[in-house]
């Protein structure tokens, strides 16, 4: 698939199994998220991969933060489960500074950026994903979990593996027109 392919038909695929990307291919997804634009050079994120056991580890998390937040018993085993989504999730948080030229609006949308970067590297190479957010992503032991600073922000999950339902080949792309004001 050409990268002009790949870029608008691109769709989210939230049914993901084994196998999930690994050695190069995961490397590849990294390299593309650091590939993002990043005003200043000052690479405002950090890539977290979870895998195997660290998927229990950040379900716990999860049902940390739900119980926090005093969600009911439904909510709390969706937090408990969502890891299991798919088999890796890249939690992406963007490491924002004070910076006299680079607000923190544009070192998240840098962090952003490296999300899209990552799972449009992944489609690229066979496998799917989607990016998730959610009540909980800013939640305080989520934070903490992902060592957030002050000034830093959880700007997504990105779940990745093998989509489980194949995509329609018929993909119909929006019309753009009424997103679009020429100036």
């Amino acid at each position: 698939m050409d990268a002009l392919e790949l870029l608008v038909n691109r769709r989210s695929a939230s049914r993901l199994a084994e196998p999930a990307p690994e050695g190069e291919q995961l490397d590849n997804i990294l390299r593309a998220g650091m590939r993002a634009p990043d005003h200043g050079t000052l690479q405002p994120w950090h890539f977290f991969v979870i895998e195997g056991q660290g998927r229990e580890r950040f379900s716990q998390t999860m049902e940390q933060a739900a119980r926090a937040a005093g969600l009911d018993e439904k909510g709390i085993e969706k937090a408990r489960t969502s890891p299991f989504r798919a088999p890796m999730i890249i939690t992406v948080v963007a490491k924002c500074q004070q910076h006299y030229k680079v607000p923190q609006w544009e070192q998240m949308l840098s962090a952003g950026c490296a999300v899209m970067a990552m799972q449009m590297a992944a489609l690229a190479q066979g496998f799917n994903g989607i990016w998730r957010t959610g009540p909980l992503t800013n939640s305080p032991e989520v934070r903490q979990a992902f060592n957030c600073g002050e000034l830093d922000q959880v700007v997504g999950f990105l779940y990745l593996g093998t989509p489980q339902l194949k995509a329609s080949t018929t993909v119909t792309v929006p019309d753009h027109t009424p997103f679009v004001t020429h100036f």
